[in-house]
């Protein structure tokens, strides 16, 4: 079976340099596993690989959608697998690197992939909730009982997606979950990087301050300018609600002061990074690599080579 390496772990611990030794040293491609840095022009917020970095080592998975387009977990399914196949073509091992867990989980235990959003039933179903709050709740229970339970009754989200893809498909979601969900057929070799985390969250907050440093304020205004281009106020950009861009809009709308913006960012920063861990403690078999007290990019490296050449040798 044709291996994949996935290079994991929290926002902050230090994957990208980590990746690039990796594929230098490999002589492969690296994949991104990260779903805000697939959208053009989210740079600074995203800690996205720098040109240079991008130049010593193809990347791949960056940059392919604009801040307004919606981007599923299935879509980058579809997306990825050629990627992975011509690499596996060329004999090249390649390095997928990220902390989005859902990404994740849909290559190494699969993930149910319906169909397309249908913007204008989308409508339709909101238009039907508002008119009378429950009615959707209840409509799901009848079109498929065992995903209502599953979905709580505010969480009008879900349930507008649930009943869509039961009208699409003529099947309720929980059957086609159960039917279609499968993992890509490859050997996924996990290398996981952690930190103490109070190192961990103290270089978060360093990140933080370096990203306002860089123009990440100028950023969200630009991204803010694409979006309210935009011809469908319906859509849920996704770009507004990553980490820093949907605080640095709430300033830049007057609901918050900047030193609460950066609070608030650092804050739920370290929120997600521990959600980040619940995720992964999830995933079995991942080889996790301690580099609490560490900075030097070469000697975590030369960790994660001493264990991973083990792997790929006792993997075949």
């Amino acid at each position: 079976m044709n291996k994949v390496i996935i290079l994991l772990g929290p926002t902050g611990v230090g994957k990208t340099e980590v990746s690039i030794l990796l594929a230098k040293a490999l002589g492969t491609e690296i994949i991104s596993a990260d779903s805000m840095q697939i959208y053009k022009g989210m740079d600074i917020g995203t800690a996205k690989p720098s040109r240079e970095q991008r130049e010593k080592v193809k990347h791949r998975m960056i940059d392919i959608a604009g801040p307004s387009e919606s981007y599923s977990a299935g879509r980058y399914i579809e997306d990825v697998v050629p990627l992975i196949e011509n690499l596996h073509k060329k004999n090249r091992i390649p390095v997928i690197a990220g902390g989005t867990g859902l990404y994740i989980k849909a290559m190494t235990r699969g993930i149910f992939s319906g169909p397309s959003a249908d913007w204008k039933l989308r409508e339709e179903l909101a238009a039907l909730e508002d008119g009378q709050s429950g009615a959707l709740y209840s409509y799901l229970q009848e079109l498929d009982p065992d995903a209502a339970s599953k979905i709580m009754p505010a969480d009008t989200r879900r349930i507008i997606r649930a009943i869509e893809v039961c009208l699409k498909t003529k099947q309720g979601m929980s059957e086609l979950q159960q039917k279609l969900t499968r993992p890509l057929p490859y050997e996924f070799i996990k290398i996981g990087l952690t930190r103490d985390r109070k190192e961990l969250y103290k270089m978060i907050e360093e990140r933080v301050d370096k990203m306002l440093q860089s123009g990440f304020v100028d950023e969200v205004k630009r991204i803010v300018e694409k979006l309210n281009k935009s011809s469908s106020p319906l859509r849920p950009f996704t770009a507004l609600h990553a980490i820093g861009y949907k605080e640095i809009l709430m300033h830049l709308n007057g609901e918050i002061p900047m030193e609460e913006a950066v609070r608030l960012i650092k804050r739920n920063t370290k929120r997600y990074a521990k959600r980040q861990f619940t995720w992964f403690n999830k995933e079995d078999d991942i080889h996790w690599v301690d580099i609490t007290g560490i900075q030097e990019v070469n000697e975590i490296f030369k960790r994660v080579w001493k264990i991973l050449d083990g792997l790929i040798n006792k993997a075949g």
